[in-house]
């Protein structure tokens, strides 16, 4: 008699536990339902959010060999183990406002295509004191690669596609003749240099490239966007993916990125008592008024203020926004449409002229590059070069024959 007692009750025992863990199957898929409705964020809120791990109020007197500028020792210990990231970011109407610009070191701009620029954004020192995000990423231009080049052998290239050749639907799974003009596949002139590979240093959002470094997020600017403009990345883990892939400060051989890398020369700064160049402004392209740009100088500040478009340029998760310490207009020669999909070429390697503006002040000169991992240097009439002042640098290529109006 007791042991059917005994089993009566644990008949019921384990009614009573299978009801609870129905309970809390239920409850938990309720909240997963719930929390799906509500948009929660499918990686961790820090990585979201970034993460200070810095005191900004620490002494500055370590120089960053990209601008020039003063960290603190921690932010050098910890760029000291990395390379640069290289990441093209896109300045599409529907893309805007960017996020991460505000904490790139040095910036490049150019037309990528019909009118529309796009930046190649530099990330080292100033990327140092927490993740960054960066967004939106985009497709890479053979003349983007040439100014990565410049980052050492092997530069961390953050892209999202590219110029290319790739055809799934044509014979031999190659574009016909004159879609794409040799000279801007950036694809092939990627392979060419030993960048692309599964685990190479030109990491493309779309094929070599994934989570947690980078994702999609159509949601970004608070409503919907396009697919394309969706792509975002995370300094930290970037720098993370390509020290597993070999491309820490060293190389899987030893080799530091830097050992050839040339050092532009930094100044201290010294606004001018009258400045005479406070208000810059140019287009890339004609009747591409969104695209336009503007610069405004801060005496205050000893800074440029950007303007894109007619519009404060600002760094959409600061909402601060984004200044220079020195603005160089660059003259390129232009080439162009060269293909039936309507690509532009820009030569980088050569020499042109360059307007320097800094400290209030323009300084009318000429560029210089040799070759193309080679430095681009800047000179003066006298054919010094050009010191750049500790702080953000932002390189406007332009075609020849532009106006510059300041």
């Amino acid at each position: 008699m007791e042991k059917v007692k005994n089993l009566i009750l644990g008949k019921k025992a384990m009614l009573v536990l299978s009801f609870l863990g129905l309970f809390l199957l239920s409850l938990g898929s309720s909240w997963a339902f719930f929390s799906f409705l509500k948009k929660e964020p499918l990686v961790p809120r820090e990585v979201e959010k970034g993460r200070a791990r810095i005191d900004p109020n620490l002494p500055k007197d370590e120089e960053c060999p990209i601008n020039g500028k003063m960290f603190s020792k921690p932010e050098k210990v910890i760029w000291e183990e990395r390379r640069p990231i290289t990441a093209v970011i896109e300045n599409h109407l529907d893309s805007r406002s960017q996020s991460g610009l505000s904490k790139a070191d040095l910036i490049y701009e150019a037309v990528a295509e019909g009118g529309i620029t796009r930046f190649l954004a530099v990330y080292y020192c100033g990327a140092s004191a927490e993740d960054v995000k960066i967004a939106p990423i985009r497709s890479i231009r053979v003349y983007f690669i040439d100014w990565a080049s410049e980052f050492g052998n092997y530069p961390l290239l953050v892209h999202s596609g590219g110029a290319n050749n790739i055809c799934n639907n044509c014979p031999g799974g190659v574009k016909y003749k004159g879609e794409v003009a040799p000279e801007v596949d950036a694809f092939k002139r990627l392979v060419k240099l030993g960048w692309r590979s599964a685990n190479g240093n030109a990491m493309d959002a779309g094929t070599n490239l994934g989570y947690p470094a980078v994702k999609r997020d159509q949601y970004r600017l608070g409503t919907k966007s396009a697919w394309e403009h969706s792509f975002e990345g995370y300094t930290d883990k970037i720098f993370e993916e390509a020290k597993k892939r070999g491309f820490g400060y060293k190389d899987s051989e030893g080799n530091a990125w830097d050992e050839n890398f040339t050092v532009w020369k930094f100044i201290d700064e010294k606004p001018v008592p009258a400045p005479n160049a406070t208000e810059i402004s140019f287009k890339f392209w004609d009747g591409m008024v969104d695209y336009d740009v503007g610069w405004k100088y801060d005496l205050t500040g000893n800074h440029y203020l950007r303007f894109n478009g007619g519009k404060e340029h600002q760094d959409f998760e600061t909402k601060i926004g984004l200044i220079a310490k020195n603005v160089v207009v660059q003259f390129v020669k232009e080439k162009g449409p060269v293909d039936k999909e309507k690509h532009m070429f820009y030569t980088t390697v050569g020499e042109g002229k360059a307007l320097i503006f800094q400290n209030g002040d323009v300084i009318e000169g000429i560029w210089k590059k040799d070759f193309q991992s080679s430095r681009t240097k800047f000179f003066d009439k006298k054919g010094k070069e050009i010191g750049f002042i500790r702080g953000v640098i932002w390189i406007e290529a332009i075609p020849f024959g532009s106006e510059v109006v300041y």
